[in-house]
């Protein structure tokens, strides 16, 4: 079989026999997306990401740079529409600044991560956008599915986690120095830490950096930050906002597989395989992380906060959270959105929380343990409620005409 059939250069016709797939590949794919999604923020933890703008620009540069290698090898037709989902990620992902300041991370996370599931699961399901609908073989099990993963992250949100100052490259100040947070469910913590979840919100930044406050010049170049517009407004509107920029937000992470869908089922002979839009979405990501930090440089009087310590744990959790995505696109055709995004979007929390109690011993106590091991359940069992509801008859991609 020649290489060309396999990977068509410049055209959509990679939907062939050898991409039919049967679901146990998305189970795969969804198992590899979860352990990276949990585990992507790892490399950067001890490291200062500021207000994550930097942060967030580094990691697109990663993001992009794995997309290239994943065009060269599957040499995919490139599909405009498939950008506007890596644009509304970048867009969403903006969005969690202001949302610490409004309303603080445990709260705000665990709105954005329902409606990220919410957002993402009714879309495939129910056909939105032009898309074609997903239904279940098992509808009753998909919908008992998805309610208990949108309970487990309720669950989630009553974990509290200890803080640690930063040992290495500290110069010992603790308000200074705050541990990033895995992209997971302790978001019950203190509001003074920003961290991240599996739709990968990438900055992590203190109460007094929020308020103003200097920084350890010797990580980080740039001018300090101040409330402007979110620090005149009153408790009652601040809260309002948050909680509007956090429903938003989770939305936006939802649709990031919406135009690579909608080009699947409705442009004639275009590739089924997920794989093959990877890579218009990361230039999506790229490009939208890059006009945004543009943008940021003009507020900031082109003094942006840079940490340049930060540079290469983020590439390598670019690589990571790159990976992940890219083994959800394929989960995602594979399974359907509506079995793939409970699975994806609530287990990266137990991988993480693992890391939390094991090695970074963030979680400690009786009382702690133990609502962990009650988010566990109902996380779990919700993947595998939405994973069965898929059904186990014939293949999930279909073969090309």
């Amino acid at each position: 079989m020649s290489s060309t059939t396999l990977f068509p250069i410049g055209n959509s016709t990679a939907c062939t026999s050898t991409d039919t797939l049967a679901p146990e590949w998305g189970y795969i794919a969804a198992l590899v997306a979860v352990v990276f999604y949990g585990s992507n923020f790892v490399p950067v933890k001890k490291y200062e990401t500021g207000d994550g703008m930097f942060f967030q620009w580094v990691m697109s540069s990663a993001i992009i740079s794995t997309g290239i290698v994943i065009q060269l090898i599957r040499q995919s037709k490139f599909y405009p529409l498939a950008m506007i989902g890596g644009v509304s990620w970048a867009t969403g992902n903006i969005t969690v600044v202001p949302i610490i300041k409004t309303i603080g991370m445990g709260l705000g996370l665990c709105i954005w991560g329902m409606s990220n599931l919410l957002s993402g699961w009714a879309t495939g399901r129910f056909g939105l956008f032009g898309i074609t609908p997903e239904v279940p073989e098992k509808v009753t099990l998909n919908y008992i599915g998805v309610s208990l993963a949108v309970f487990s992250a309720l669950i989630f949100a009553l974990i509290k986690n200890e803080l640690h100052p930063i040992g290495e490259d500290s110069d010992g100040s603790e308000d200074e120095n705050r541990l990033l947070q895995d992209n997971l469910p302790n978001y019950g913590a203190s509001a003074e830490s920003l961290y991240t979840t599996t739709s990968t919100q990438d900055v992590v930044f203190n109460k007094r950096r929020l308020q103003g406050s200097s920084v350890n010049r010797g990580d980080t170049q740039g001018g300090d930050e101040e409330d402007s517009f979110i620090g005149r407004l009153s408790p009652t509107n601040k809260r309002i906002l948050g909680i509007l920029l956090s429903l938003i937000s989770g939305v936006l992470y939802g649709q990031m597989f919406t135009g690579a869908t909608r080009v699947q089922d409705n442009v004639k002979d275009a590739s089924q395989n997920g794989l093959d839009y990877v890579f218009a979405c990361f230039c999506g990501i790229y490009l939208a992380s890059t006009v945004y930090y543009f943008i940021y440089l003009i507020l900031m009087k082109n003094r942006p906060r840079v940490y340049p310590k930060v540079i290469l744990p983020g590439i390598i959790s670019g690589v990571m959270w790159s990976i992940a995505t890219a083994s959800w696109f394929l989960a995602n055709k594979v399974l359907s959105n509506a079995v793939a995004f409970p699975i994806v979007t609530t287990i990266p929390a137990v991988i993480a929380s693992v890391w939390g109690v094991f090695v970074f011993k963030e979680i400690k106590g009786a009382r702690n343990i133990s609502i962990l091991l009650v988010g566990f359940c109902f996380s779990g069992g919700g993947a595998i409620l939405a994973g069965l509801s898929k059904g186990g008859g014939g293949d999930s991609l279909p073969k090309c005409s």
